[in-house]
């Protein structure tokens, strides 16, 4: 991994959170809040500086518009949801240019494995009745902000890990 242990550190605490509220408002309402986009954009914009060099940081803001500008385009065409798009967005700063390949591939791992995990759960009677009126155990769509946020957390957890810097 390209991402350095203390840059991982320095944002972990804050991903875990807004991460994890991300995911459960996703399941439970099936939307993202704008309120945890702006919040995870102000983490990074606050803590950044403190995380990364300069020039990493001031760069991270050109992966920010990329991924807002495709994610506006799938968006458009309802390939994906505009808060699913707004926080991938928002999450792209976080990620090194250098881990994009195997960010693709834990992302894609993580998907699948929150696509499985949710409707496997939502099939089970003493789940549902735990978490009673989540929308995302009646709508066909899946709840994108779980794979989102979990995917987050992940790569910033092995960034702290295994990271190389």
């Amino acid at each position: 991994m390209s991402i350095a242990p203390e840059t991982a550190l320095w944002f972990l605490p804050f991903a875990v959170v807004i991460g994890v509220w991300v995911a459960w408002n996703d399941m439970a309402f099936m939307k993202i809040p704008n309120k945890a986009v702006v919040a995870l954009f102000g983490v990074f914009v606050a803590v950044g500086p403190l995380a990364l060099p300069l020039e990493d940081y001031l760069w991270r803001y050109a992966q920010f518009g990329i991924v807002l500008a495709v994610g506006f385009v799938l968006s458009s065409v309802r390939a994906v949801g505009a808060g699913d798009a707004k926080f991938a967005a928002v999450m792209a700063p976080f990620i090194d240019m250098g881990d994009f390949q195997l960010f693709l591939v834990l992302f894609a791992t993580v998907l699948v494995a929150a696509f499985a995990t949710h409707r496997a759960m939502r099939a089970v009677p003493a789940v549902r009745s735990a978490f009673p009126g989540w929308e995302s155990w009646e709508r066909r769509d899946f709840p994108m902000g779980l794979a989102l946020g979990t995917g987050l957390i992940f790569y910033i957890a092995l960034g702290a890990l295994y990271g190389q810097g």
